[in-house]
């Protein structure tokens, strides 16, 4: 059987780009590219160019970010002509057909390293698309890793104007926008309308590559975040949504609403729906309602995001007024001041009445479904609005009110399911524990035990039981508090009773709570008012984080709880209603409820949980203390479709027990022994190895969170997993080694994040130390466990010899305060370390502690900084090499002696 090389799949792409008008280039060099360039931007402005006025150019796209360098595409730079005109010279036009798209391969960038990119798509003799390719049956991810690797060596120069970066195996294609925070699961597939994927490079190229859609991609569909200085590409299912808006708008007088998932970037869609009508003339304004005050605010920051603070919002209803009637085309608001706008300030806004005003709803709520909402379509007589819901109220789950979204907002447009959202990897599926009675069910896991009345419900008896299930669990759930977690309770009263119990416990965990609370409630006579209740928890969270808050300032306080929870410094966050929607945060993983949840709340408040982060973070995690088994399947099969359960819910432990120990199998084919890993040059053997287990350290990672995870549960003993957990990391090491030569493994992705271990720590290791005793004839053992247990984790493995020294020469005594003579000896090797690199690299003392002491606050090195502190101010050939070697220097140094 032949396989296509990746040499004919190079050709091929070429082959059909020119069926699509794409002139082809042979260019090979810089010096190529930049006479290319020339003969472009005279086309593309009509003019022609001396060697000064051409250098000039070139000065000018010189130097800068890659965003730095996306604003300078996009805007015109004042060229100085040598008769001392002035010209304004454009590198890219609006109208798609007049910009000239070229196609060339094998061009050579010289950089750290000399590299050969696969194919590179020119517009206007700027690189702007890079292709990189892997013949088929390749791990697609090895291009992706390649593209890491030439970023990171050789796009430099006009390289550093690519904006997307393709990547294709022929079989499997994907995209994704060159920013600062590339990452594997922050690449697309590009799909139909449907959400099917369009895989094949040659149907995915007559699709994306199309001139004209290229040029949509990066014209419209591509965002430049000012706030984060990042380049932003929307994803298909994003780019679909807003298209229709845009059809509806233009071409009818229909209103519609986007269905798309909890989770998958409403905010971006929105915002760009919101931007490009706002950019049409034939439209006056552009109103983004929310439906509550906090949402309002973090709508306006999300935007602002995008826009460089270019979007304005509404602090009261009188300045709404004054936006209505001014020259914002752009404006976020809430409903509740739009509504008292038109009912009790109509003649204030008489005269923008009749205007092609558009609404955009960031969330078909239910306050949508009244009077407010009534009155503002009503009042307005040229307007169309559109909403955005991830849960919309269908027939099945409209309750009391007998409208549906449909009923106001009319058709839906376009639909980006939960099922499809984890397809694509853009949100995690949930693992589900259904604990009753905090007892589990022996004969079936799905079978919890239904306790319905409002009285044991509420029993300080059953609160107290989970309470310190919660605490037993916690750790287990949220990998030692890497992540965080939110508690939803049913009320208010219950909410109290849940932390008085967590407070009368012996933890170390961070509880804190909010919720919003009547002015003048029905209470009895022993009962404290729900105000007083929550300024004496506030008062608690002042006392643990050194803040001022009360219920006088709640908006403040609201907003320092959302940003401590995303920072990770609040375990378990108790709530009612509050932050069960329209909260993002990556670093929550787990949700415990106990309080009734169905259909459209059900799955906002599980979806708090499913945001992507890293390798670790496989899934959501929900304990539900109540009997939601039926009303979770109700709710994902409503919003999905009949068959998604197995794709939204984890499967059950023994399923992924099953699955481990068929990767067992296949690593126990691939490598009997241990010591067949020992022969370095069996390049092969060590590649199939890494890939297998990194399968292994996949599944492991979804079987601890389980209660019921037992290491002898797997077909491979703790000793053996260790042994080549231990292997898998030297072989890293040596792959991430900047001297070792080009190899396979380059490319493959070891996903460290699954090899951290939560319970070896610098604590741990500092135990093991005062646990040691030089007069115990286990001494030498116990001192070779030390070191092998740092040998385990990645972290600490490279304090190994420290540490080994710190034992023989200073541990000779049993009666010495170990923690204190290792941090004495940590000083004393670190200031040695210090004059060493110091003495080595001939380096001016003052200045290296002064970085030393930044790096170590910041986490930031400055190179002109690092520059001045050579003695002898190396040549300009030699100088970049020199500074990347010291800056590593640092870095390792610190690293070192981090503990």
């Amino acid at each position: 059987m032949s396989y296509q090389s990746e040499a004919d799949l190079e050709d091929n792409l070429i082959k059909q780009l020119e069926t699509l008008d794409y002139e082809y280039v042979n260019i090979k060099s810089d010096t190529e590219l930049e006479s290319n360039l020339k003969v472009q931007l005279e086309k593309l402005n009509n003019t022609t160019f001396s060697n000064r006025e051409f250098n000039s150019i070139l000065t000018h796209l010189d130097g800068g970010s890659i965003f730095d360098k996306a604003k300078k595409f996009r805007d015109r730079f004042e060229l100085e002509r040598d008769d001392n005109t002035t010209d304004y010279i454009i590198f890219f036009d609006n109208h798609w057909c007049k910009n000239k798209f070229q196609v060339a391969n094998q061009i050579t960038v010289n950089g750290t390293y000399t590299n050969r990119d696969d194919v590179t798509i020119l517009i206007n003799g700027l690189p702007l698309v890079q292709i990189e390719l892997k013949r088929r049956g390749i791990e697609l991810k090895q291009a992706f890793n390649q593209i890491m690797r030439y970023k990171q060596h050789s796009y430099t120069g006009l390289f550093g104007y690519l904006e997307i970066f393709i990547i294709s195996n022929g079989v499997n294609t994907k995209y994704f926008a060159n920013n600062k925070k590339i990452n594997y699961k922050l690449t697309f597939y590009w799909k139909d309308k449907e959400n099917n994927n369009i895989s094949n490079i040659s149907k995915f190229t007559e699709l994306f590559l199309d001139r004209y859609h290229l040029h949509q991609m990066i014209n419209k569909y591509t965002v430049l975040s000012d706030i984060t200085r990042d380049i932003i590409i929307l994803r298909s299912y994003q780019y679909y949504a807003v298209e229709a808006i845009l059809e509806k708008t233009l071409h009818s007088r229909e209103n519609g609403y986007i269905w798309h998932t909890t989770g998958s970037g409403k905010t971006l869609t929105s915002f760009k729906a919101s931007q490009l009508l706002s950019q049409q003339n034939e439209i006056d304004k552009v109103i983004f309602v929310v439906d509550r005050n906090d949402l309002d605010n973090q709508t306006l920051a999300e935007f602002n995001k995008f826009s460089n603070d270019g979007v304005d919002g509404t602090t009261n209803t009188k300045k709404l007024i004054r936006q209505l009637n001014g020259s914002d085309k752009l404006i976020v608001t809430t409903i509740q001041k739009l509504s008292r706008a038109v009912k009790y300030n109509a003649p204030s806004i008489e005269k923008v009445k009749n205007n092609k005003i558009v609404l955009m709803f960031d969330e078909c709520h239910r306050s949508q479904f009244g009077e407010m909402h009534s009155a503002i379509t009503k009042f307005f007589t040229n307007i169309q609005y559109f909403g955005f819901t991830g849960t919309p109220i269908l027939a099945e789950n409209r309750g009391q009110s007998r409208k549906t979204t449909h009923d106001i907002f009319g058709k839906c447009l376009h639909k980006y399911l939960i099922v499809d959202a984890i397809a694509d990897e853009n949100v995690l599926g949930f693992s589900v524990d259904y604990i009753g009675r905090i007892i589990r069910k022996t004969t079936n896991d799905e079978q919890v035990i239904d306790v319905n009345t409002k009285e044991v419900l509420e029993s300080e008896e059953r609160i107290n039981q989970i309470v310190d299930t919660i605490i037993e669990i916690h750790d287990r759930k949220t990998y030692n508090r890497e992540f965080t977690s939110i508690l939803a309770v049913s009320s208010i009263p219950v909410l109290n009773t849940y932390y008085d119990l967590f407070k009368k416990k012996n933890h170390d965990l961070k509880i804190a709570t909010i919720y919003s609370f009547e002015a003048n409630p029905d209470l009895t006579e022993d009962e404290i008012h729900p105000r007083t209740l929550l300024d004496n928890q506030i008062n608690d969270y002042n006392e643990m984080f050194g803040t001022n808050y009360s219920t006088d300032t709640f908006q403040g306080y609201y907003q320092d709880i959302s940003k401590k929870s995303k920072d990770k410094k609040i375990d378990i966050l108790l709530v009612v209603n509050m932050f069960l929607t329209g909260f993002d945060n990556k670093y929550l993983n787990t949700l415990y409820v106990d309080k009734n949840l169905e259909y459209h709340g059900l799955l906002q408040a599980y979806s708090r949980t499913n945001r992507l982060c890293n390798d670790k973070k496989a899934h959501g995690n929900i304990v539900v203390f109540r009997n939601l088994k039926e009303k979770t399947d109700e709710a994902i099969k409503l919003f999905s479709n009949e068959n998604a359960l197995e794709t939204v819910i984890m499967k059950p432990y023994k399923e992924y027990v099953k699955i481990f120990n068929s990767e067992v199998e296949k690593l126990n084919k691939i490598v009997p022994t241990i010591e067949k890993l020992d022969d370095s040059k069996d390049v092969e053997t060590e590649k199939e190895f890494i890939e297998v287990f990194r399968n292994i350290l996949r599944t492991l990672n979804k079987l601890t969170p389980f209660d019921e995870f037992k290491f002898k549960d797997l077909n491979i003993s703790q000793q053996s997993f260790e042994d080549y957990r231990s292997k898998y990391l030297d072989i890293y090491e040596r792959v991430e080694n900047p001297l070792t030569k080009e190899s396979i493994l380059n490319d493959i992705d070891f996903e460290m994040d699954l090899l951290r271990r939560d319970d070896i720590n610098v604590s741990y290791i500092l135990e093991l130390l005062k646990g040691l005793d030089p007069t115990k004839p286990t001494f030498t053992k116990d001192k070779h466990f030390i070191t092998q247990t740092m040998n385990k984790d990645k972290e600490l493995r490279s304090k190994i010899d420290l540490i080994d020294e710190f034992i023989s020469t200073t541990m000779v005594d049993c009666n010495v305060d170990t923690e204190e003579k290792l941090e004495q000896f940590m000083n004393q090797k670190r200031e040695n370390a210090i004059k060493e690199l110091v003495t080595t690299e001939n380096l001016k003392e003052e200045l290296i502690r002064e970085i030393l002491k930044e790096y170590e606050f910041s986490g930031k090195i400055k190179e002109k900084n690092v520059d001045e502190t050579f003695n002898k101010k190396p040549k300009l050939k030699e100088r970049r090499d020199k500074r990347k070697l010291l800056v590593q220097k640092i870095k390792d140094l610190i690293e070192l002696f981090t503990w």
